[in-house]
């Protein structure tokens, strides 16, 4: 009985530890309508301004660059909006 309770409590111990190293995983580039953030870690290799655009475009928007905080782990932060501003009308949507 009790190596049992033993190799039960063993196993929850593995399934905690297994999903505690899972949850400080971070996705270099998330967003939705509204905006998203993208890792500083990507500056350097890719274009994180066409990243933002072509996201924003998915819903009909354009981009607003917002903020860079440029530390270990940092972001670039980004709103998608639905017209610029002084326009009076909505973006063009192009079809690739």
């Amino acid at each position: 009985m009790r190596t049992i309770r033993a190799a039960g409590l063993t196993v929850i111990c593995a399934l905690l530890v297994h999903g505690a190293a899972r949850a400080d995983t971070v996705p270099a580039f998330k967003g939705n309508d509204t905006g998203g953030i993208i890792s500083t870690n990507l500056i350097g290799q890719l274009d994180i301004r066409a990243m933002a655009v072509e996201h924003c475009a998915r819903y009909g928007k354009v981009v607003k660059l917002l903020g860079v905080q440029a530390s270990y782990g940092g972001y670039v932060s980004f709103a998608c909006r639905w017209v610029p501003y002084g326009a009076n009308e909505r973006p063009l949507r192009a079809a690739y």
